[in-house]
């Protein structure tokens, strides 16, 4: 039978989408990196974004690492959520992130070549690969597509969207140089993991969020994950706050809530 006209939900075999909906595709690597990961999609969650999520297999050893937690596809919902509330020091529940704030998020498997998001045809907004390891950099300059994370980078390149990787590996060899060039030259925003200092850090979460909210400028996305530069000299070091003391903590896994339940730099 045909769907009527205006279907609210599409009619495949995969979980239902909602007709119009356009997330924006994160991809995570293998590199170090993951509380960047984390920090973005909190972020995006908490500014009304979808989010479709690709994690490479080598980035579950990673966040294995890391963290302690085993990204598996049968749970992945609990998975990560246990992953959105932890803090980048460690701490398990830093940040509210219920099953429910969830429902913006679609998975794929990193095996899937056959998802959504592995065709031009599927509509989302970009992508952002955070963090983006030298294997990832190669692969996708290479158009090599060896996986889902590598093909929907190279979708996005073709169809002219915004990509955005966040390269997290130092030093960079020559090979890393020419190809990061080569991905600038096709359209991506090339964002090396890079904290500043000028917004008032006082601990490790506050270095993250910077990095996190340079990559959702780069895409367009507002949020007030960190102390924007005034042309104050010193301010940072006079307000006696943290970066979240001097904007406020908004990165929540959804909606109004706020960021960390406890321990927030400048509390």
């Amino acid at each position: 039978m045909e769907p009527p006209h205006g279907e609210q939900y599409e009619t495949t075999g995969a979980p239902p989408v909602r007709a119009g909906r356009r997330p924006w595709v994160v991809g995570v690597s293998g590199a170090s990196g993951t509380p960047y990961a984390a920090a973005v999609l909190r972020a995006l969650l908490h500014a009304g974004e979808t989010v479709d999520l690709v994690v490479s297999r080598a980035s579950r050893l990673t966040l294995l690492d890391e963290t302690g937690i085993s990204f598996r596809d049968a749970h992945w919902r609990e998975d990560l959520r246990r992953w959105l509330a932890r803090g980048a020091d460690g701490t398990p529940d830093r940040f509210e992130a219920s099953l429910p704030d969830l429902d913006a998020v679609r998975y794929w498997p990193a095996g899937d070549l056959a998802a959504g998001p592995s065709s031009g045809s599927y509509p989302v907004r970009g992508m952002l690969v955070v963090p983006a390891s030298t294997a990832s950099v190669a692969g996708i300059a290479l158009g090599l597509s060896k996986d889902l994370l590598q093909r929907v980078a190279s979708v996005t390149l073709k169809e002219r969207r915004p990509l955005v990787m966040a390269v997290r590996e130092t030093p960079l060899s020559g090979p890393t140089l020419r190809q990061l060039v080569a991905l600038d030259e096709a359209g991506a925003v090339v964002l090396p993991a890079s904290p500043a200092f000028y917004a008032g850090a006082t601990d490790i979460q506050d270095l993250v969020d910077f990095v996190a909210g340079r990559v959702l400028d780069a895409a367009g996305v507002p949020h007030k994950l960190y102390r924007r530069w005034d042309g104050a000299l010193g301010g940072a070091a006079g307000n006696g706050t943290g970066a979240a003391g001097a904007v406020g903590r908004t990165g929540g896994a959804a909606g109004d809530r706020p960021g960390p339940r406890t321990g927030g730099a400048g509390e």
